[in-house]
């Protein structure tokens, strides 16, 4: 059988996984009563609730007389690292673009990649359907990025395939009546444009690991395409390390992919996308060969991590009381299970403290992590997320992001202020009829925390994205730090409506009656710039004299509500996120009212 190893890119919602779906369904694939969910590759609960693709998903459809591996990528720049290995597992891409909001910085990054690594690319127009599309004009953005990534000639003459993933119509033309119930034009232009495998079924075998996958049956699996030769299941094969040693060991597992269903084999051969179990700690990178053939094939970058989080066992007075796991054994455990599929991650103990730095790829990638874990019964404290600084060529470096923003015309000063005060460049500002982008280069420490005030900037209607662009030199700026205290707990037990009532003209509360506080949580946001140490458990004093609102009703304004990330981006360098499976807590970390105020004057004073 024919085969096609192709990828499909896109910045983040513009409907790669909706139409690997489609694919999926209009192909030959599935079986006849075989029934497919919506977004069947996120396969993650995150991922569906969200709608992202978290990690790297690979599938295959039959086609005619063809098998096409087809790889979804993430779209978010968190996850960019996942994207940059897929490219040398495939022989195209699919870019898929939305036909309102046209190029994006993930679009940019994305075909960046595929260029450079001289991939033949089939534009994809998403959306068609939708309210104010204009396929045209994107076609025209699309072509003008491709002239300014430097494309040479042949990869400028690309195809264009206009669809509707969500309602599984394509076409050759822009116009929505030619839309047609198939996606046989995104199929057969892969099938004609996008090129065989360049591989050789004759000589020794050649594997190369591009992707981790990890399960406590066998352990970590190697993803990757067969670049020559034939493996078969129970073969002995050698790895050649990173670090140029060379392992023997026995393929305990063979896998490939088909559908929705990933399938043991007994043999795999060149230009296939298989899963190879066998080896406890291969890594990606690594390749596998013929005993006594040893070759290796070229090293895969993987992008290092730019933030950093301190994550800790629980010591709140509440610790043990919801989670299941608590103990630092089985936090370290479950952090060691996580590296062993996602490489982009890195865990490093601090000493024998019940502390381990964790480095990722951004905000996002951290947060995902830290709501799997709760999910799954874990109870901890982390930190506020941190940029990682380098030193390179004797200079401190921090990293800087390439930021792309929409906003309504209304909003562009309030938005160049809070950029401005970021320690954001200007690059570009261009205008439509209806909206203003502008290209930003910010540094990654200026982001953190920035998505509210960012809401608050545009009145919720504008949009902003971000990916990595590079190390520079770092800017002796104190800037992204919260600009209002907090209302903190003084007192440990149930807080009372009258408690809460009396502080209501103090701030924003974060708690409700009856909900159970201790001492040095935080309970609320202050209206000034300085943290107020309150008693949210006050009673009202009885007495034996009858008040003219003795039967009047308490009403509180409404409560403000944090997730996760938001909770990561409020916090300051004292404060921690208490994370349980029931509740995220903010807290300080000297818990005691006395103690803290007594280190805060010292601070004032210099001390």
């Amino acid at each position: 059988m024919n085969v096609r190893n192709v990828a499909i890119i896109a910045h983040v919602d513009h409907g790669k996984t909706t139409l690997v779906d489609q694919l999926l369904r209009k192909s030959d694939t599935l079986r006849e009563r075989e029934q497919l969910a919506e977004r069947a590759m996120d396969s993650n609960a995150i991922e569906r609730e969200r709608g992202i693709t978290i990690l790297a998903k690979n599938t295959a459809v039959k086609y005619k007389d063809y098998r096409i591996n087809i790889l979804d990528t993430p779209g978010h720049a968190d996850f960019s690292g996942e994207v940059e290995r897929i490219m040398r597992m495939v022989d195209g891409v699919l870019l898929v673009v939305d036909a309102f909001e046209g190029t994006m910085p993930q679009t940019r990054f994305v075909l960046k990649m595929a260029l450079e690594y001289n991939l033949k690319p089939i534009v994809v127009i998403n959306k068609v359907d939708r309210d104010f599309a204009r396929p045209l004009e994107v076609v025209d953005e699309v072509l003008d990025l491709f002239i300014e990534l430097g494309a040479n000639d042949e990869q400028l003459d690309f195809k264009v395939v206009f669809v509707s993933a969500i309602d599984g119509t394509s076409s050759y033309d822009s116009d929505i009546a030619t839309q047609e119930e198939t996606m046989a034009p995104v199929l057969d232009t892969i099938i004609s444009e996008i090129p065989a495998p360049p591989v050789s079924l004759e000589g020794e075998l050649q594997f190369q690991g591009a992707l981790q996958d990890y399960n406590e049956y066998v352990g970590r699996m190697a993803i990757g395409r067969i670049q020559r030769g034939i493996v078969r299941l129970n073969q002995m094969v050698s790895c050649i390390r990173n670090d140029g040693t060379i392992k023997q060991f026995k393929i305990l597992k063979l896998y490939s992919y088909l559908g929705l269903d990933k399938i043991e084999v007994e043999e795999a051969r060149a230009g296939d996308i298989v899963a190879i179990a066998g080896l406890a700690d291969i890594n990606v990178g690594e390749t596998l060969c013929t005993v006594g053939h040893e070759e290796a094939l070229p090293p895969i970058h993987i992008s290092e991590p730019t933030v950093e989080m301190t994550f800790r066992t629980n010591d709140s007075p509440f610790s043990g009381l919801e989670g299941k796991y608590v103990t630092s054994t089985k936090l370290d455990e479950r952090l060691y299970r996580e590296i062993q599929k996602d490489v982009s991650l890195k865990v490093e103990r601090k000493g024998s403290s019940d502390e381990w730095r964790v480095s990722g790829r951004g905000e996002l990638h951290l947060g995902i992590l830290i709501e799997n874990m709760r999910r799954e019964g874990y109870e901890f404290q982390v930190a506020k997320p941190k940029p990682i600084v380098k030193e390179i060529e004797n200079v401190l470096c921090e990293p800087y992001e390439y930021v792309q923003i929409d906003t309504p015309h209304t909003s562009v000063g309030s938005v160049i202020d809070l950029i401005g005060r970021r320690g954001g460049n200007l690059e570009s500002m261009s205008s439509d009829t209806s909206q203003t982008r502008l290209i930003y280069t910010v540094p990654s420490r200026g982001l953190i925390g920035i998505s509210t005030d960012f809401m608050t900037a545009t009145k919720g209607y504008g949009t902003m994205a971000h990916n990595f662009l590079e190390y520079r030199k770092m800017e002796n700026i104190n800037f992204g730090s919260r600009t209002l205290g907090v209302l903190v707990s003084m007192s440990q037990g149930k807080a009372t409506a009258y408690g809460i009532g009396q502080l209501e003209d103090r701030g924003i509360m974060l708690i409700v009656p009856n909900e159970e506080v201790y001492e040095g949580q935080i309970v609320g946001i202050c209206n000034k710039d300085e943290d107020l140490a309150v008693n949210v458990c006050k009673m009202k004093q009885k007495t034996n004299q009858r008040s003219a609102n003795k039967d009047s009703t308490v009403v509180l304004k409404a409560v403000k509500k944090l997730s996760l990330e938001q909770c990561m981006e409020f916090i300051n360098e004292d404060e921690l996120v208490e994370v349980t499976p029931q509740s995220i807590r903010l807290r300080k970390m000297i818990l005691d009212t006395n103690l803290r105020k007594k280190i805060d004057s010292r601070n004032n004073r210099g001390e």
